[in-house]
C-alpha cells in the first residue's frame, strides 16, 4: 500500500517556522557585475554589525553580463541573500515592484547596486525610524555629491527643483536611492513605468510622513553609469503623470471637465457674438471665427464626456472592490511573508 506522505513540521510545529527578517533590503541592479561581489559584502558587513536580522533582495533586470549566474553563486553561502531574475530588461520601476513583491520585514530599504551610497548609513536610517514612530520614510540627501560628470549633475538639479515646485514636497534629493520605510507604506505603493523617481511622492501620498537625511556618496568606482541629460526631459513628462494621478485620480471629471469648460466657454460666447451678428444681417458664413467658436465647443464637450467616462471607471473600480480610497494613519505593519 502506498505510505502517505508525511505532513510539513511546519504546520504541526508554527514555533519551527522560519522567522521573518526585520529588515528587507532592495537592489534592482542592470549589467553590474563587476560591482557585485563588493555590494553583497558591504551589505553584510553593515546589517549584522548592527545586529539586525536581514535579508537582501537583489532583483537582476535582464543584465546580459553574468550577473544572474553570480548572484545564485554568492547566495550558496549566504542565506540572507535572495535572488530575483527578471525575464528581461523591464526597467527600474518593475525591478523595485518585484522586489517590494518579495519583501518580508518591518522596515524596507531601498539601494542602488553602484555603491554610490553607502550601506553603512543604512542602520542609522533605521535606527531613527525606531527613535521617531511618527516619520514613516526617510529619504537620503547626498548633500556632497561625488559625480563629475555633467550629464547627471545638470538634470537632477533641475529635477528636484521642479519636482518640489509642483508637488508641494520639499526634498532636495528625490534622486537619492538610498530610502527606507516601514512596511505597510510599501505595501500601498505600486509601481509602473518610470515611476521609482517618485517614490517620495507616492509614499506621501499614501500617508507618509517623511523626512529628509544627509547620507554619504562615493563616485563610481565601477561599471558604466545608465543615466544622461534626456532624463530631464522624461522626468518632466512623468511628472505629469504623476501630478494627474495625485489629484485628479479619485475626481477624473474636474480634471477633464474643467479644462472642457475652459475651452467651450469662450467658443459659446464666440457663436452667441456671431448669431447677433447673424440676426442684424451680417454675413458669418465665411469667417474664421465661426469655425474658432464651434471648435472649441466641440472640443470642451469631448473633454467633459470624457471626464464623465473617467468617473464612471473610477467608481466601477472603488465599488468592485479594486482598492480603497483611503488609508488609516495607525494601520500595523504586515505580518508574515509577503504572497
Amino acid at each position: 500500500m502506498p505510505t502517505a506522505p508525511l505532513p510539513d513540521p511546519t504546520l504541526l510545529h508554527p514555533a519551527a517556522a522560519p522567522q521573518p527578517p526585520e529588515v528587507s533590503i532592495v537592489v534592482p541592479m542592470f549589467n553590474e557585475a563587476e560591482s557585485l561581489p563588493d555590494l553583497v559584502a558591504r551589505v553584510g558587513e553593515a546589517m549584522q554589525a548592527s545586529g539586525r536580522s536581514f535579508e537582501l533582495i537583489a532583483i537582476d533586470d535582464g543584465s546580459r553580463d553574468g550577473s544572474p549566474a553570480l548572484l545564485r553563486q554568492l547566495a550558496r553561502e549566504r542565506p540572507w541573500l535572495r535572488p530575483v531574475c527578471l525575464a528581461r530588461n523591464y526597467g527600474q520601476s518593475c525591478a523595485l515592484q518585484a522586489g517590494f513583491d518579495r519583501v518580508r520585514g518591518r522596515y524596507v530599504v531601498t539601494l542602488d547596486a553602484d555603491l554610490q551610497n553607502d550601506p553603512l548609513d543604512i542602520p542609522a536610517l533605521l535606527d531613527r525610524l525606531d527613535a521617531e514612530p511618527e516619520l514613516d520614510s526617510l529619504s537620503g540627501w547626498r548633500q556632497n555629491r561625488q559625480d563629475k560628470a555633467l550629464s547627471r549633475k545638470l538634470p537632477s538639479m533641475l529635477a528636484n527643483r521642479l519636482i518640489s515646485r509642483t508637488t508641494g514636497l520639499q526634498l532636495h534629493d528625490y534622486g537619492c536611492a538610498l530610502k527606507a520605510y516601514r512596511r505597510h507604506i510599501v505595501d500601498r505603493i505600486h509601481l509602473y513605468g518610470e515611476l521609482h523617481r517618485f517614490l517620495p511622492l507616492l509614499a506621501h501620498d499614501a500617508g507618509a510622513r517623511i523626512a529628509e537625511v544627509p547620507v554619504r556618496h562615493h563616485a563610481r568606482a565601477k561599471g558604466k553609469s545608465k543615466y544622461g541629460i534626456d532624463r530631464t526631459f522624461r522626468v518632466v513628462l512623468d511628472l505629469v503623470l504623476v501630478l494627474f494621478f495625485l489629484r485628479y485620480r479619485q475626481r477624473p471629471l474636474h480634471a477633464f471637465g474643467g479644462l472642457g469648460l475652459w475651452l467651450a466657454t469662450p467658443g459659446v460666447l464666440i457663436l452667441a457674438w456671431l448669431f447677433v451678428q447673424k440676426l442684424a444681417g451680417e454675413a458669418i458664413g465665411g469667417r474664421p471665427l465661426l469655425l474658432a467658436g464651434v471648435m472649441l465647443v466641440l472640443v470642451g464637450m469631448q473633454l467633459v464626456v470624457a471626464g464623465l467616462i473617467g468617473e464612471v471607471m473610477m467608481r466601477i473600480y472603488y465599488e468592485g472592490g479594486g482598492g480603497r480610497q483611503y488609508h488609516l494613519r495607525d494601520e500595523p505593519e504586515s505580518p508574515g511573508p509577503a504572497a
